[in-house]
C-alpha cells in the first residue's frame, strides 16, 4: 500500500486547521476544500466571480506542486453559500474547465469558512513523471 504524503505549497495559502492543503496517495492527489484566500492569507474581496477566480487559482497551485494542472482533475465537489449564484458561478469554473470537463457535485451549504461564498476540493491523478 502506498504511503500517505502530505502536500504543502507557498503558492497557496496555508491551512488554516489541523489539516493539510492536500494528500498524494500513490497517482492520486486529494485536495483540502479551498477558499478564496492569497496565499498570504488574505480574504479576496468582491463577489461570486472574484472568489471563484481566486480558490481555483489556489487549486492550481496545489496541483503544480504534484506537477499537476487541471486537466488532471477526475473530480470537484463545489460549496456553495447561495445557489442563485450557480449561473454567474457556473461561467467562471468553466473558464478552467472547458475541454476537460471532471465530474463534478456542487451543494449548497448554510455557512462557510470565513462566511466565504465558495469553497472547492478536487481528486486528481498525478502525471507519472511527477
Amino acid at each position: 500500500m502506498a504511503a500517505l504524503e502530505k502536500i504543502s505549497t507557498n503558492s497557496a495559502p496555508a491551512a488554516i486547521g489541523p489539516y493539510a492543503q492536500a494528500v498524494r496517495h500513490g497517482d492520486l492527489l486529494y485536495t483540502s476544500g479551498q477558499i478564496p484566500l492569497t496565499p498570504e492569507g488574505t480574504l479576496v474581496e468582491g463577489g461570486i466571480e472574484e472568489q471563484t477566480h481566486q480558490v481555483l487559482a489556489n487549486l492550481k497551485a496545489v496541483l503544480a506542486a504534484v506537477g499537476a494542472d487541471l486537466t488532471n482533475v477526475i473530480k470537484t465537489t463545489v460549496f456553495l453559500k447561495d445557489m442563485n449564484q450557480f449561473a454567474t458561478f457556473n461561467s467562471v469554473y468553466g473558464t478552467y474547465f472547458s475541454e476537460h470537463t471532471p465530474a463534478r457535485s456542487t451543494v449548497e451549504v448554510a455557512r462557510l469558512p470565513r462566511d466565504v461564498l465558495v469553497e472547492i476540493e478536487v481528486i486528481s491523478t498525478i502525471p507519472v513523471e511527477a
